[in-house]
């Protein structure tokens, strides 16, 4: 018998044959917190049902939740810290709505101060020319446009950014990709999970101004004023957003809207 040739198929059956309680645990799902569970539920909306948020995408960090917040804002005013990942809407007292997001990847998002003058329930979507160009494989087929629904990717509800009176082509919406909340991997826009963007365009008022904090500014808000702005532990997908970004976007053809 050739024992050195049979000896490395032995160990492999010995090795499946191992007692169940010497094998190692196979790992278990993280244990959620049931308010967590219950705020990303299935949600109805009208003629449509919002899914819920699979548990493998939620977690404590990207929960909607009532923060501490201190700005020289109004309330009513949208603060987003794009490099933080997160969302604010501005309440009285010191106090702010706080939102997971998903932004732009590098160069991609938008920058500086806008206004919402409308949004919209389950929108429309249609790629504009600049996206087309840049990917035609993907956006080509969907030139013209998608109808409002549950694979649109602007989900349950946009809100439309304008400076100066002119659509930017940047919006804050819902996304069918809950994976990609807390990454940087959009074409540009800002986006929440479906219930968090129900919950957001329930609360914001026509008019409302959005600024949109450079990388210098990131963790603004979020202690006292004359503290020390705390270190940022910065999410996978770094992004540097730039004016010029914005500039660029502005001068692509307006999407259509219902």
């Amino acid at each position: 018998m050739r024992l050195p040739l049979l000896l490395p198929l032995l160990l492999a059956l010995a090795a499946c044959a191992q007692p169940e309680a010497t094998r190692a645990p196979i790992p278990q799902t993280p244990t959620l917190d049931p308010e967590l569970l219950a705020m990303y539920a299935e949600l109805p909306d009208g003629d449509l049902t919002i899914p819920a948020i699979p548990p493998k995408w939620l977690s404590e960090r990207n929960k909607r939740t009532e923060v501490d917040y201190w700005t020289e804002e109004a309330p009513g005013t949208i603060i987003v810290d794009p490099f933080a990942r997160y969302l604010y809407l501005v309440q009285s007292g010191n106090r702010a709505m706080r939102y997971a997001v998903a932004v732009g990847e590098e160069g991609r998002g938008f920058s500086g101060e806008a206004t919402i003058p409308y949004t919209r329930e389950w929108p429309s979507w249609t790629p504009t020319q600049n996206m087309i160009a840049e990917d035609p494989e993907q956006y080509g087929p969907v030139r013209d446009g998608l109808p409002g629904g549950l694979e649109n990717p602007l989900g349950a509800r946009a809100l439309y950014l304008f400076q100066n009176g002119r659509d930017t082509l940047y919006r804050i919406h819902g996304t069918a990709n809950p994976w990609s909340i807390g990454q940087a991997t959009s074409a540009g826009c800002i986006r929440l999970y479906n219930q968090d963007i129900v919950d957001l365009h329930n609360r914001v008022k026509p008019g409302a101004r959005v600024v949109v904090l450079d990388q210098s500014q990131t963790g603004k808000g979020t202690v006292p004023p004359g503290t020390p702005l705390p270190p940022v532990d910065y999410p996978a997908g770094f992004v540097a957003l730039t004016p010029a970004t914005a500039a660029t976007a502005a001068t692509a053809p307006a999407p259509q809207v219902n």
